[in-house]
């Protein structure tokens, strides 16, 4: 996957209802919080993207070795093409540690203030993030551990949930977009499970056995020319 800091779009992925479910519960229970602290104006712009059906592109790989910590790191990026007050991200394998906070920077990957605070049930399988990229395109980037390497299978293979939280008439509005790809870690070598996803699952690749048979030939002996008789 590419890295997530380019300026580019895709097109939108189809949510798996269990995982849309889940992310709606812990976004709701947090909505409330984020309008009132935030009071982020209605989106009103006609060119703005419409919150419950964004675009988001990220990827994983590895992160950077914290002290203390001999665990996993994985690091993670996305960017939206709108402004987000909070995300999710679903591991399938536990996570053993949550960094915060993420950094967030602007499309010339110039550092914002605009932060992130972040946490979750240790082990657990996900880590939720409340604060604000006040634009879209600004990438937030992070990291979590996790307790097996990270090349070996399982891979960690994550998905995305964003929500944006606003105020309009005095009411507290919510929009969820979700779940995208983050997918399994750049840098690995391919296996049987690459090409892979969570979202597009598909049988293993059998491995093709290079022939082991040695080519045998055959010597050709040279026959000794007779002498004619005179």
């Amino acid at each position: 996957m590419r890295d997530p800091s380019i300026n580019e779009r895709r097109q939108p992925l189809h949510a798996l209802k269990d995982a849309h479910r889940k992310a709606t519960l812990w976004l709701g229970a947090i909505v409330g919080t984020v309008a009132l602290l935030l009071a982020t104006p209605a989106l009103s712009q006609a060119e703005e993207a419409n919150p419950n059906n964004y675009n988001c592109l990220g990827s994983l790989a590895a992160g950077t070795p914290e002290p203390g910590n001999e665990d996993q790191q994985v690091k993670y990026a996305f960017y939206c093409n709108g402004p987000i007050t909070g995300y999710q991200v679903q591991a399938q394998i536990p996570v053993t540690g949550v960094q915060s906070p993420p950094s967030v920077a602007d499309i010339k990957a110039s550092p914002l203030s605009d932060t992130f605070s972040c946490s979750g049930e240790i082990p657990g399988f996900a880590l939720n993030c409340v604060g604000a990229a006040k634009a879209g395109y600004e990438t937030v980037a992070g990291q979590f551990s996790i307790g097996t390497k990270l090349c070996a299978e399982p891979r960690v293979d994550a998905l995305l949930t964003v929500t944006y939280a606003y105020l309009e008439k005095n009411v507290v509005t919510q929009a969820i977009s979700g779940p995208f790809e983050l997918g399994r870690p750049s840098g690995c070598r391919p296996d049987a499970f690459s090409g892979s996803s969570r979202l597009n699952p598909r049988a293993p690749q059998k491995a093709h056995k290079k022939s082991t048979k040695k080519k045998t030939h055959k010597k050709v002996s040279a026959k000794k020319a007779t002498p004619r008789s005179r």
